[in-house]
């Protein structure tokens, strides 16, 4: 590597999937990506068409990429990963044909970048229980994010640790203010000579008669060998304002909004969200998966691995019904795509187009606006105002 960084990938992030924060804004985004619709995909370069793949590694992505998971828990597990360490890793097990068979997303502890003498890259895994694991590098799915300082590893989330911090800070105030504003506090002071250990022994009554959380009502009852004098105890509030520029600073480290997270988003935001956050990922995940698949003869001739979504399916009804009157009268449309946008089941042969009479094909203008050109020639000879033809 031509950079000082060593190429060696540690899980620890700070914990920060612990903060509630930083783990709702990671599921929103991980539980919107896992629909994300994987296909294997043929490109015919001599018309641009695109024919659909094979149907055995269609399955592997989209419904069950490994005996263990749903296609919908391998993206989930890879897209927190992503987010939680910068680096996401997965395992491309191959027959000896080199054709897929799984997919298995892998959660190591510490991962290595190797090379053998041939310069054949290989990635050394080390995992929570000990176990390690060697695997080339070609078989190996990787996805970074910030990847900036290091030739083949994302960088950590250390700059984040610090708004983490100020949040489970904030938290923790809110509990202990909380706590202190429900409890009784003050001295204890007695009228008589006690003993070092009858005084504690008095203390630690009046604490569980008084002071625990089975006083109801909070009040106590004394006689006069003791006088109570209790200290005034004013707890610091949090602003909300803080907490949510705490939040926001969350939010934007994601580049995602608040709406988001709590699914309020409008039909602007959402696609907003869709081609800052999620399509970058479909693109990453699209080029690594093309290239760990299939050989570069393979690519040559147009087999590519792609991910889709049915934006259309967040618009509004009216943004559904207004591109329909627009796709439809074109023939760009079937009836069952129409129906898919409206979420409604397709229907018997709903597979074909429809296309108003008022568009024509392009080599066929001359012919559609003015007819045969002898049919043409034949009604020119009208007569004019003069009797003449």
């Amino acid at each position: 590597m031509l950079s000082s960084g060593s190429p060696v990938f540690t899980s620890f992030s700070g914990n920060a999937y612990s903060s509630d924060l930083y783990r709702a804004a990671v599921d929103a985004i991980a539980r919107n990506a896992a629909k994300l619709k994987g296909k294997h995909v043929i490109y015919s370069k001599k018309n641009s068409e695109r024919f659909a793949g094979d149907q055995y590694l269609n399955r592997i992505l989209q419904v069950r990429p490994n005996p263990y998971m749903t296609a919908y828990d391998l993206i989930y597990k890879l897209t927190t990963h992503y987010y939680l360490y910068n680096n996401a890793f997965a395992f491309l097990q191959k027959d000896d044909r080199g054709y897929l068979q799984a997919i298995y997303p892998l959660s190591p502890s510490n991962m290595e970048y190797l090379t053998d003498p041939t310069g054949t890259m290989y990635c050394r895994f080390l995992f929570g229980n000990g176990q390690q694991v060697t695997l080339p590098f070609s078989d190996v799915f990787v996805a970074r994010r910030f990847f900036n300082s290091n030739d083949l590893l994302g960088d950590t989330n250390a700059a984040i640790l610090p708004t983490l911090d100020l949040a489970h800070t904030q938290s923790e105030g809110m509990e202990n203010a909380i706590k202190s504003s429900a409890t009784i506090r003050g001295i204890l002071k007695y009228n008589q000579v006690l003993s070092p250990e009858k005084l504690k022994e008095e203390k630690d009554a009046f604490v569980n008669d008084y002071l625990s959380a089975t006083n109801n009502g909070g009040v106590a009852a004394m006689d006069s060998k003791f006088d109570y004098v209790p200290l005034e105890n004013s707890p610091v509030s949090i602003d909300d304002k803080q907490m949510d520029a705490v939040k926001k600073k969350i939010y934007d480290y994601l580049g995602i909004s608040e709406n988001i997270v709590n699914s309020t988003y409008t039909e602007d935001e959402w696609s907003a969200f869709y081609e800052s956050v999620l399509e970058p990922l479909a693109l990453q995940f699209s080029l690594e998966l093309t290239e760990k698949i299939f050989t570069p003869r393979e690519q040559a001739f147009g087999n590519s691995i792609i991910f889709e979504s049915n934006r259309l399916q967040f618009a509004s009804n009216e943004s559904k019904t207004t591109m329909l009157k627009e796709l439809i009268p074109l023939g760009l449309l079937t009836t069952n795509q129409a129906l898919e946008i409206l979420n409604l089941p397709p229907v018997e042969d709903g597979n074909k187009r429809l296309q108003t009479l008022n568009v024509v094909n392009v080599d066929q203008v001359d012919q559609y606006q003015g007819g045969n050109t002898n049919e043409g020639n034949q009604n020119s000879g009208t007569t004019n105002g003069t009797g003449k033809q």
